[in-house]
């Protein structure tokens, strides 16, 4: 029996998980098999994985044709040992073409296909001899193939955003997204300078910086939970709720996150907010023990609570609220590349039906005078202005605000960065709200609107 590399056996099994049901590639790549590697396989393995995930569409059109039957349906582990291959192959250049074929072979007779396994094997060698594809940029559908993404999403953002910014979006959904982390104490990046962890500025945010070199994950601070990974834009949304509730509300006592989980942003609620009390509300029991974990040394002012967003039971009882839906996670794909294969048109419909859903609760959580701040990792106009638009046609009293006086505002208490407030300005949709799209920021996509409650 051949021998498979213990990152290409890992790497595998991750994306069986992944193809037979709802895992998330993150979370596996982050769990015990991957972390007893050694960290030049730990790193091969999150490539493959990743790769794969990310370049699935383009892999299978490039694979299929030499198939003798390319519509045929292959079972799970046929199909992921040809993506694996099919992957090394035709975009890893340091990768031998006799390993990327051979173990993807042995990882098909290993997986009880012995039989099939030679059709693996021709189907690699005819691949590894095939002329490079050139994929034209235009129309969509070209642009979908050449960038490997579902032809239906891209037609979506090319007809909202243009041509143009739909390639950066997609581009940004192939690489590997950077690392951002939030750091609110200068003595802790001292400590990471110390431990070799090469750093840069934030874009956007002043306690932001970005990890150019090093592993974070193995550094005391990172283990003790004083420096946090958390993409900027996502600790912008937090920002923004506590700054711009404390102007319009002047105290902020009460504070309710709707969606807390896994916590990011409670806890820059709970540190910008040190006199207010907490309800960080979670629906799924598993989340919420991690929720509880992650916030324990908050416990006397924060309240974790196993509650459905949209059932929430107080009237006018918060000074502000946090609703940061569950949404479809377009503005993630480049951290989350399975999400492209999963996601269905019809699915947009049923996110917002529960965006709504949990908005109307928010609201109605709130005192008069008190403000909402909805945002989702959404680009899609259903998941943002749409929910936002029919929610407040049905309380015409309430109203949206514009962000535009508000960024200044973070840029003069020294939150925001001169050039990030700059750029935030040009992200202002036409009714005020924020919409960060991926590889325009070098942040995840966001969606962020502020909705002030009047009565």
């Amino acid at each position: 029996m051949s021998t498979i590399s213990p990152a290409r056996r890992a790497a595998f099994q991750i994306l069986l998980a992944v193809e037979r049901g709802p895992s998330h590639s993150g979370d596996l790549l982050r769990g015990h098999s991957v972390n007893a590697l050694s960290p030049a396989d730990r790193n091969l393995v999150t490539t493959l994985v990743l790769g794969v995930l990310r370049w699935q569409i383009r892999l299978d059109h490039q694979f299929r044709p030499l198939l003798k039957r390319p519509n045929a349906k292959l079972d799970p582990e046929i199909l992921i040992a040809l993506r694996l291959g099919a992957f090394q192959l035709l975009l890893l250049d340091r990768i031998p073409a006799h390993a990327a074929i051979g173990e993807s072979v042995e990882l098909a007779i290993q997986a009880g296909h012995r039989f099939a396994s030679r059709m693996v094997n021709a189907v690699l060698r005819k691949l590894s001899g095939a002329p490079p594809v050139h994929f034209l940029e235009e129309p969509s559908a070209e642009l979908a193939l050449a960038e490997s993404h579902p032809a239906w999403i891209v037609e979506r953002w090319v007809n909202f955003y243009g041509l143009e910014t739909a390639r950066v979006i997609c581009r940004h959904g192939q690489t590997e997204a950077g690392l951002s982390l939030r750091i609110e104490n200068p003595e802790v990046e001292a400590e990471l300078a110390q431990a070799a962890i090469q750093l840069t500025s934030g874009k956007l945010l002043t306690c932001a910086r970005t990890v150019l070199s090093g592993d974070i994950t193995a550094t005391p601070a990172f283990l003790e939970d004083r420096v946090r990974i958390q993409d900027e834009g996502s600790q912008l949304v937090a920002e923004i709720a506590s700054h711009l509730a404390e102007n319009l509300v002047q105290e902020v006592k009460s504070i309710i996150d709707t969606c807390a989980a896994p916590g990011g942003k409670t806890l820059i609620l709970a540190a910008r907010n040190p006199y207010a009390r907490i309800v960080a509300c979670e629906s799924s029991p598993p989340r919420l023990e991690q929720l509880r974990s992650r916030l324990a040394a908050h416990s006397a002012r924060v309240e974790c609570r196993l509650a459905d967003a949209t059932m929430l039971e107080e009237v006018s009882a918060f000074d502000l609220a946090l609703a940061d839906v569950p949404c479809s996670g377009t503005g993630t794909l480049g951290r989350n590349p399975e999400i492209r294969h999963r996601l269905y048109a019809d699915d947009l419909a049923r996110h917002s039906e529960r965006q709504r859903a949990i908005l109307r609760a928010a609201i109605r959580a709130v005192r008069p005078g008190g403000c909402v701040v909805y945002s989702t990792c959404s680009l899609e106009p259903e998941e943002n202005e749409q929910v936002v638009a029919a929610v407040l046609a049905e309380t015409p009293n309430d109203r949206l605000l514009s962000l535009e006086s508000g960024i200044e505002s973070l840029r003069s208490e020294g939150i925001l960065t001169p050039s990030g407030a700059e750029h935030l300005q040009n992200c202002l949709t036409p009714k005020g709200a924020l919409r960060l799209l991926p590889g325009v920021l070098h942040t995840d996509g966001f969606f962020i609107a502020l909705i002030e409650k009047i009565a």
